[in-house]
């Protein structure tokens, strides 16, 4: 597993996708570390080590989400991202702030089965096959029991079969009919009442399932009985054991916007549910025991990432209580026009690879002279500075409107060439700009 990583390994990992933030890339690697560390104490001491929560501050689009959704597809992680101005406080309408802490374990459920089923391949495809021969060639019960019609009946069976792995039938329909059980909890929780598992365990029993039909080609069938038939084959009650642990130990929430909740305490308005959000995430984030559909969670072990840009507010604006338990902090900053000209280049997902890929599936060969990259990153720059920093998301707004005529005519380029020079930037954006004021809205 990637937990074991060194923090430099992290950081080199999370180098190949986020340019710069050097200070946030190497406090969340030693964040991560430690988890790893605790693992290696003794149980007493392990389960007093509480986790290092990250409190980072700095301007939209600098990389603070990126850096925790990178972190947890490294460690292969339960993560989920929410954002703070979501919740309201207790007896308000809304959502509660216990709800992230619901929608990490069902990550992790996800996570967990999706592995399970990894391990139940090899028998889920032969129960998959099975199943498809049963539904195209289906046995008649009048079936003739002389040797030599069943051994007409196997051979056809088996040709049936060589054409199913070879993909000749994916295009035929068949009809499959699966059964399923209302979602009890969704259904109370919709209507703002939440169940606990016992609860939700009982009413689910109490429901009628419902059983449906629907036409699949055999293409699309095999995913829709594979999930069936490895059901069958991965124990429940494991899944759900094991995605527990692993959201209680290895769980990351990112709560995002939490600036926005920040403020001195007032007795009414608008600041009075802050306040309200700020004291229930007190206790998720100091360590309790979350109620789910599934069985109790604890949080004494999640590691939290609580970001903002704190334009408005401060860090110590937030609750005493709630700042003490977010020990690192860590600012991000402004990024520069050199930092642009990398984020183009040098990541595995950069802009312009990502668009030279795009344009290839319609046969057109896209490249980018250097004069060009400096084009648009000193115009993400300068519209950065000039009406309002979004930080890198201003380069695919830019990169979109380079590539806007090309993008339309693509199907009509096919083993064209073009190359994306800095005459060629500013033409489509200087001009855009000057005459339509395109990025000023």
């Amino acid at each position: 597993m990637l937990q074991n990583m060194t923090p430099k390994q992290i950081v080199t990992e999370l180098d190949k996708y986020i340019v710069g933030q050097a200070d946030a890339k190497r406090a969340v690697a030693v964040a991560v570390r430690n988890r790893w560390r605790r693992q290696q104490l003794s149980e007493q001491l392990a389960r007093d080590t509480a986790p290092k929560n990250i409190l980072m501050a700095g301007p939209t689009g600098v990389g603070k989400t990126e850096i925790a959704r990178r972190l947890a597809s490294l460690t292969n992680a339960p993560f989920v991202k929410v954002e703070a101005t979501k919740y309201t406080e207790v007896g308000y309408h809304g959502r509660d702030v216990e709800s992230m802490v619901r929608d990490l374990l069902e990550n992790a459920i996800g996570i967990v089965r999706a592995e399970l089923f990894e391990q139940v391949k090899e028998q889920g495809e032969r129960a998959v096959e099975d199943r498809l021969l049963e539904q195209l060639l289906p046995r008649s019960p009048y079936a003739a029991t002389d040797v030599e019609a069943e051994d007409r009946a196997a051979r056809t069976r088996e040709k049936v079969r060589e054409q199913l792995r070879a993909g000749e039938l994916d295009d035929r329909d068949i009809e499959l009919t699966s059964e399923n059980k209302p979602d009890v909890a969704g259904l109370f929780g919709a209507a703002g009442m939440e169940l606990d598992s016992d609860m939700s365990g009982m009413f689910e029993r109490m429901m009628p399932t419902n059983r449906t039909s629907k036409r699949y080609t055999v293409r699309d069938a095999r995913q829709v009985i594979f999930s069936q038939e490895a059901e069958k084959l991965v124990d429940r009650d494991r899944i759900l054991r094991t995605a527990i642990q692993r959201a209680e130990q290895t769980g990351i929430i990112f709560i995002d916007e939490i600036d926005k909740i920040a403020g001195a305490e007032k007795s009414q308005g608008a600041d009075v549910s802050r306040q309200g959000v700020q004291r229930d995430l007190l206790p998720i984030v100091e360590g309790s025991t979350v109620n789910t559909k599934h069985g109790p969670v604890k949080t004494d072990h999640i590691l939290f990432i609580a970001a903002g840009a704190f334009h408005t507010a401060k860090p110590s604006d937030l609750m005493p209580e709630l700042q003490g338990r977010f020990p690192i902090r860590v600012e991000l900053t402004d990024l520069s026009k050199d930092d642009f000209v990398r984020i183009l280049t040098e990541p595995q997902n950069a802009l312009t690879t990502q668009q030279i890929g795009l344009m290839k599936t319609e046969g057109v060969t896209i490249s980018f002279t250097e004069d060009a990259i400096d084009s648009l990153a000193m115009f993400a720059f300068e519209q950065n500075k000039k009406i309002g920093n979004i930080g890198a998301r201003r380069l695919h707004t830019i990169m979109e409107k380079v590539f806007e005529q090309i993008s339309f005519d693509g199907p009509d380029l096919n083993g064209k060439s073009i190359t994306i020079t800095a005459a060629y930037v500013k033409q489509r954006l200087v001009d855009a700009d000057d005459k339509k004021g395109w990025f000023n809205f």
